[in-house]
């Protein structure tokens, strides 16, 4: 087992076990019947008979093959004393289960399995053989659910076999469904950056409606085209190498190719040495398309783009309110003549951004692993979430106004936060600035990402941690190059001022984020969050005049008011609805543009009309769309342009989570918004435009068309 698929199994069980958690206080319900079915009523001692697991499964709920592909689990059986008696099980031929397109692929049978074993009753055998024990298997829809099923099958033995003819049926379909051995002769052999398999055969030559290759092991990227040609003695089928197999083929490949579709499908058992194309087997192409699939994002070029995208991360507006705190910081602790503490201000600032970015990898991973998808600034599509930044960063900003102190005066920063609250301060504007920084996906970064999203978890892991060592990387250089960080002007009475001035930056990202707030759950937590802020400023005024007598008391108030305050400020998101989306598609434009809401259907409806389509993906949470927004695409000149190139002009807002707009995001392999789609009238393959937009860049593709 190769590397990726052990991180991938240990990440899909992660979340498997997490989805048990949750689950574990719900009503018990199974979706599978098991039954256990013998084709004889009465055994005979010496021979070999066949006996199956038949699982009825219920509707939309699937089970797995020997291999599952990229996640799940096989069926396995435990068996008690006598399960000596059973074989091996016969694995009928599997279907393709598509979990995200192009990205996961796994393996298994929907409806029905009929899972057969021989079963071996020996010579001296008499009375009763009895097999039991309990299968284990992994059933899905949109969750995966592990369930057991205990089971006893007893067959008397006697002089003669006696048959029963409606499980016989039954276990000789199934049977007749497995792969055959090929008589043929199959060659494993490079082509590029891919693999071809030429199969010797016969039965493959002709013209076959399909043939897909499903391997019994991991060599291969189970999601990727599988092109194919047939010639006069056989076939050829292209396949992807998977994670650990791009530099060199394997000694051999071993595998099932099924022929055909429907009842008219056939499989056969291959084990393809390393070996020339064969002749005669390459002809007439079909299947998805007869280019083979590339083998794998070029990885130096990856971490380019992620540590130049994580670099320039420090520009986004984003950002910035943030890295307000960081300057003062760095400023401070430069006064240590021998920079030690300023070098571990950078050292522990960079690590709260590595930690949360590795946090955000990990989740991309487990939740990939499970067949879900999760875009960049995901954080902000969850009320509680950005009910709980806003009122963060409204705190943060009364600290920089001086309401209150967080270990000791500014002037006395570079001793106060090394000493007493640098290394934790240091940590926090790290996760904080990696947090808010995440959704702002800038060109660099949508490329870096956009090309990993369907990479193996180490490479997953590595592109996000770039990303995170770019954005810390200014800051790292300044604590780590004396001559960088002897050119920052000497702490004093100015950096009061200047803190002060950083506050209202921290008020405005907490005004942006109660804007979101609005768009995810409505007026009622926008409202419910302002007073909380206001609970929370009145408890830290409280807190900050404690004197006399009576400050015990003034200081249990001021903390129930601090806390009453966060509380109701993020209570009121559970309790709220959802905002309605109605007005929202248009916000922001302009009512000259009308945009239309974006899904398929009306994509496709439109083209069919002879239009054009400029589709927007946006959220009200991303700083890039919004920047695009009011820089180009508001713009009159932008929709007059629209109007007269009869271009309809759609939006698919993303601030809430949408499945389809999600689908839509991984086909294009972007990780997020923005994304921009444009259809040239007559035309249904759409060109995807840069994350930064320009008024000439639009009318550079309108004019291309008339």
């Amino acid at each position: 087992m190769t590397e990726f698929v052990l991180i991938q199994r240990i990440a899909f069980l992660f979340v498997l076990t997490v989805a048990l958690a949750m689950n574990a206080f719900a009503q018990r319900q199974t979706y599978a019947d098991v039954t256990v079915i013998a084709e004889r009523d009465v055994a005979a001692a010496g021979e070999t008979f066949f006996a199956a697991f038949q699982l009825d499964l219920a509707d939309g709920w699937h089970v797995y093959w020997r291999n599952p592909g990229d996640a799940g689990l096989p069926p396995e059986a435990k068996w008690d004393e006598g399960g000596a008696l059973a074989g091996a099980f016969i694995w009928p031929l599997p279907h393709e289960l598509e979990v995200i397109p192009g990205e996961l692929m796994d393996y298994g049978y929907e409806h029905q399995l009929v899972l057969p074993f021989p079963v071996s009753v020996p010579a001296d055998a008499s009375g009763v053989i009895t097999l039991s024990g309990t299968l284990d298997y992994l059933i899905c829809e949109e969750i995966c659910i592990p369930e057991s099923a205990d089971f006893e099958v007893s067959v008397p033995i006697a002089g003669g076999a006696v048959p029963n003819e409606v499980n016989g049926r039954l276990i000789g379909e199934a049977i007749s469904r497995a792969p055959v051995p090929l008589g043929g002769e199959a060659c494993l052999s490079g082509q590029g950056d891919g693999w071809v398999l030429s199969i010797a055969d016969e039965q493959l030559a002709g013209a076959p409606s399909s043939l897909r290759f499903f391997p019994y092991e991991n060599e291969i990227k189970h999601a990727a085209d599988q092109a194919w040609t047939v010639g006069p003695a056989g076939a050829q089928i292209s396949l992807t190498p998977g994670y650990g197999y791009e530099s060199e083929l394997p000694d051999a490949l071993s595998g099932v190719v099924a022929r055909g579709d429907g009842d008219a499908r056939q499989g056969f058992e291959i084990s393809a040495a390393t070996c020339a194309p064969i002749a005669g087997t390459a002809g007439a192409s079909g299947g998805a398309g007869a280019a083979l699939a590339g083998g794998g994002a070029n990885l130096f070029v990856l971490a380019w783009w992620a540590l130049l995208g994580g670099i320039v991360l420090n520009l986004m507006p984003c950002v910035l309110p943030v890295l307000s705190m960081k300057v003062l910081g760095v400023v401070g602790a430069a006064t240590e003549e021998d920079g030690r503490h300023l070098r571990a201000h950078g050292l522990w600032y960079t690590a709260g951004v590595l930690v949360t970015f590795a946090a955000i990898a990990a989740l991309f991973v487990g939740l990939r692993a499970a067949g879900e998808f999760l875009s960049v600034g995901f954080q902000l599509q969850n009320a509680t979430a950005v009910a709980g930044l806003s009122l963060l960063m409204f705190v943060i900003g009364l600290w920089l106004l001086g309401m209150f102190e967080l270990g000791g005066s500014v002037q006395g920063v570079g001793s106060g936060l090394a000493r007493r609250g640098g290394a934790a301060g240091a940590f926090f504007t790290g996760l904080l600035a990696a947090i808010v920084g995440a959704p702002c996906i800038g060109p660099f970064l949508g490329v870096a990402l956009g090309a990993v999203i369907t990479e193996p978890a180490p490479i997953v892991f590595l592109v996000f941690l770039l990303v995170g060592l770019g954005l810390a990387l200014p800051f790292l250089l300044i604590s780590f190059v004396p001559r960088l960080y002897r050119f920052l002007p000497k702490p004093g009475a100015w950096m009061e001022r200047l803190k002060q001035f950083f506050a209202f930056p921290m008020f405005l990202s907490a005004l942006w984020l109660l804007s979101v707030l609005g768009d995810l759950a409505g007026a009622d937590a926008v409202i419910g969050a302002g007073l909380g802020a206001v609970g929370i400023a009145f408890g830290i005024w409280l807190l900050s005049g404690r004197t006399g007598a009576a400050k015990t008391l003034v200081a249990i108030l001021g903390a129930v008011a601090i806390l009453g305050g966060g509380y109701f400020g993020l209570q009121q998101t559970w309790q709220s609805g959802a905002a309605d989306a109605a007005g929202a598609v248009s916000a922001g434009y302009g009512a000259a543009s009308e945009p239309v809401a974006w899904s398929e259907a009306e994509v496709e409806a439109v083209l069919a009309n002879g239009q054009g389509v400029f589709v927007d993906f946006t959220a009200s949470w991303c700083a890039t769309c919004q920047l695009n927004k009011v820089t180009t695409l508001r713009k009159a000149s932008v929709q007059s342009a629209f109007a007269e190139h009869n271009i309809v002009f759609m939006v698919a807002d993303f601030t809430r989570q949408d499945s389809a707009i999600a689908d839509a995001l991984q086909r294009h392999k972007r990780p997020g918004v923005p994304m921009y789609l444009y259809y040239a009238p007559g035309s249904r393959s759409p060109v995807v435009l840069p994350q930064l937009l320009s008024e000439a860049l639009i009318m550079e593709h309108l004019n291309a068309i008339g």
